[in-house]
């Protein structure tokens, strides 16, 4: 939308200059492109008259005049432009005058004759006008005057791009309604008064289509003289917004659409053959525009029809059968609303986008069609006399859109922008707006005028608050996001890191339901308190567990079921005791438990195949255990737990308390689970897990370690990890590693004995050991080892 800013200020007039009107519109939501001016930088070019205009006697094409430019005499110009002659009132460069590109004017003489100065053409003062000549100015034009202050050529353009929804300021009206309310100016609207008809003549107009074209106005008007000149204040309006004159009635049909946003359009009446159709096209229908190109017209094409064809395409185009001539002296002046949908899309369809189907697709105001048309008829007849009928209206009331009442609560208002604009301020901004504002105790009930399509929900009328009170005066306030350090404990060892070491080792974890089947739960844990629901989901999930290992059971035996004889599953969750020690009398206790079945490995060419046993079991165990940086503070021992295996079963001990068990599954257990083949299980309190030791930084020794091998002879019935126990305590700070590589029994030891093989790293950090020093610690251990266990080193 291109517009002169003269023609603005004749409706508010707010007396800011070009660059700050451009950045208030701009931050209005109205994104100003460009600034122009409407003329170049020329200078001393005034309004002249032809006194006389003869043959030059030594030029076919030139011509010797005398011009009146006000002064004591009259200026001698040679002059090549056609259309001089005598009379005329004209554009005058004198001697001295500066035109567009620092061309100066200097007294000449052209084939003999002296030329005091030039007559100008538009192009020759930058203006973009077309033309075969000098300018022609009105006859009342005064002489003398300064042609740039004639034409108020101390101007601008201003271009702005407009979104899709603000179809209401394809307009000088809904341009000076928003400069307007931002200045908190009142618009000086023009007086639109009725034009009286003068003659009865009619036309019938028929709505075959109320849902595109709800109201369509038309008038006749008789006897014109299209061959009038256009006004020069219009053309130069027109100029200014990118349009170019044609004739005065086009001119006036373009000017109104420029001053309210309503495309309209003239017929020849004489050419149209009986009353007006407002249809959808027939498939196929043939229509000559007035660009002289023919289109074939499809179904869901809306059309302005006469009895017997199409003569325009309904807010796009006209046709060039009915279009105004120079011959035409009666015309039928059209104005209607037609629906934004049913024109959306159909320009381009047929590769046209016209300034008509711009503004109907985006909505045009639909109760303004009877002021534009009186706006028409009164600059008609004004410009080319003639005589009017009344206005005839085809409507369909029901199909017209209805106005929209919106609700704005003012704190959501305050939520949204994030600053308290005051009631008053926002009940003005509103009502200057145009829109009906009526206080209630929350906000504001806001009834949307028929020019806005686009307010629709109550965050629109946020946005055109905030437009109007300008997001540069909303303080900039940065989003604050205060971050605190977590409580984070480090000797606690995330869960996360417990399971990614499971899937490391192969294993997959399982959820299982918390409630299980309670027979094969007190076959598992016949001593154990069991928790029955009283309304269970079935009769095989009547329990609360005790332990996951019925319900890591019963997924092995799933799978095993289906075809999986091997099974790496782990899961983490809670056990429920009960304990009336305890709140609501259950213990609920957070523990990992895992299930191994089948061989060590997955089959492979390279690798025999080996049935997992307790001490893959224990290896697993013991790679989780390592994850707290204090393996030394577990411990195991025997257990006389029933689901266990009696020989292939431990209890996990951390600082001499009972957290969890490990062990080959009972083998009176196996076929009355459903098993068909051997299961080894852990469960671990999450707790004894969870908790790692943090490690001190050391330096790292610079003196070499000495290795000691000592292979011990004990009771086959003795633990070898008390031994390794009393080896740490004797060796002291100097024994740095220590490891049980081989236990023996056989030939060379005696029945109900076996064979330990220790090996001892010792170094210290400050200073080499000596031979002796290493010696008196080996000795002390096995003096130590033979007092406690009676061991004795083998020979």
């Amino acid at each position: 939308m291109k517009f002169s800013k003269s023609w603005l200020d004749e409706w508010v007039n707010t007396g800011l200059n070009d660059e700050a009107l451009a950045e208030q519109i701009t931050m209005a939501g109205l994104e100003v492109d460009g600034i122009e001016p409407v003329a170049g930088d020329f200078s001393q070019v005034v309004v002249g008259e032809v006194i006389e205009c003869g043959q030059h006697p030594d030029a076919d094409k030139l011509r010797v005049t005398k011009i009146n430019v006000g002064s004591d005499e009259l200026l001698d110009i040679v002059c090549g432009a056609p259309n001089c002659r005598q009379g005329l009132k004209v554009a005058v460069a004198v001697v001295g005058a500066v035109l567009p590109g620092d061309f100066k004017i200097k007294k000449a003489k052209l084939r003999g004759q002296p030329s005091h100065g030039m007559l100008c053409s538009y192009s020759e003062l930058g203006i973009d006008i077309e033309s075969d000549g000098i300018i022609e100015l009105p006859a009342d034009a005064p002489v003398g005057t300064d042609v740039r202050d004639y034409l108020a050529l101390n101007d601008v353009t201003i271009e702005v791009d407009l979104t899709p929804n603000r179809a209401d300021c394809l307009s000088m009206a809904g341009l000076a309604r928003e400069v307007g309310v931002l200045n908190n100016q009142d618009v000086n609207w023009p007086e639109i008064a009725a034009v009286p008809a003068s003659i009865d003549d009619q036309l019938d107009i028929q709505l075959h289509a109320p849902e595109a074209c709800p109201r369509y106005l038309g008038r006749v008007v008789r006897n014109i003289n299209v061959k009038a000149a256009t006004p020069l204040w219009m053309q130069e309006k027109l100029r200014r917004s990118g349009i170019r004159s044609i004739d005065p009635v086009v001119d006036i049909t373009n000017f109104v659409l420029l001053e309210w946003g309503q495309p309209m359009h003239a017929f020849d009446l004489n050419t149209l053959n009986g009353g007006i159709q407002v249809r959808m096209a027939e498939q196929g229908e043939k229509l000559t525009l007035l660009d002289g190109n023919e289109v074939t017209l499809n179904a869901d094409t809306l059309v302005i029809a006469d009895n017997e064809r199409p003569v325009a395409m309904a807010g796009i185009f006209g046709g060039d059968a009915t279009g105004v001539t120079e011959n035409t002296k009666d015309v039928l002046l059209e104005c209607a609303f037609f629906s934004p949908l049913a024109i959306t899309g159909r320009a381009r369809n047929y590769g046209l986008h016209t300034d008509s189907s711009h503004r109907f697709e985006r909505g045009v105001d639909y109760q303004l069609q009877h002021k534009v048309m009186e706006r028409a008829t009164a600059l008609l007849l004004d410009i080319c006399g003639g005589e009017a009928g009344p206005v005839i209206e085809a409507v369909a009331e029901d199909k017209l859109p209805q106005a929209a009442t919106v609700t704005l609560r003012h704190d959501r208002l305050n939520r949204l922008i994030g600053i308290d604009i005051a009631a008053e301020q926002v009940t003005e901004m509103l009502t200057r707006l145009g829109l009906q504002v009526t206080a209630t105790a929350d906000g504001w009930s806001v009834v949307v005028p028929s020019y806005r399509f686009d307010i629709a929900i109550e965050e629109d009328l946020v946005e055109e608050v905030a437009r109007i009170y300008g997001y540069n005066n909303i303080p900039d306030v940065a989003p604050r996001a205060d971050l605190s350090m977590s409580s984070h404990h480090e000797a606690h060892l995330p869960l996360n890191r417990l399971k990614d070491a499971l899937v490391d080792l192969g294993y997959q974890e399982a959820i299982t339901y918390s409630f299980v089947d309670p027979e094969q739960q007190k076959l598992m844990f016949p001593n154990a308190g069991h928790m029955i629901l009283p309304n269970p989901i079935a009769a095989d999930m009547s329990a609360m567990r005790v332990s996951l290992w019925p319900g890591l059971v019963q997924a092995a035996v799933y799978n095993q079921n289906r075809q999986q004889s091997r099974l790496r599953l782990f899961e983490q969750g809670l056990t429920f005791v009960p304990d009336d020690t305890a709140e609501n009398g259950v213990r609920q206790t957070p523990v990992l438990a895992g299930l191994v079945l089948g061989s060590v490995v997955d089959e492979h060419w390279s690798m025999s195949s080996q049935a997992a046993d307790f001490f893959d079991l224990k290896g697993d165990v013991e790679s989780l255990l390592a994850l707290s940086a204090d393996e030394l503070s577990f411990s195991v021992a025997r257990t006389d737990l029933s689901a266990l295996h009696p020989g292939q079963s431990a209890q996990l001990l951390r600082g001499g308390q009972p957290v969890g068990h490990f062990g080959a599954l009972h083998p009176s257990l196996l076929k009355k689970l459903g098993l068909k083949s051997q299961v080894y299980l852990f469960e671990i309190e999450l707790s004894a897990l969870t908790e790692r030791k943090v490690p001190d930084a050391v330096a790292v020794s610079r003196f070499p370690a000495n290795r000691r091998d000592l292979a011990l002879v004990v009771d086959q019935s003795l633990a070898a990890a008390d031994i390794l126990d009393l080896v740490r305590k004797v060796g002291g700070n100097q024994l740095v590693g220590l490891n049980l590589f081989d236990v023996y029994q056989g030939q060379g030891i005696a029945e109900g004995k076996k064979s330990l093989a220790l090996s001892l790293v010792l170094q210290d950090t400050q200073r080499t050991l000596e031979e002796k020093e290493i010696a008196d610690t080996v000795a002390r251990i096995v003096s130590a080892v033979s007092d406690e266990f009676n061991a004795s080193l083998r020979d």
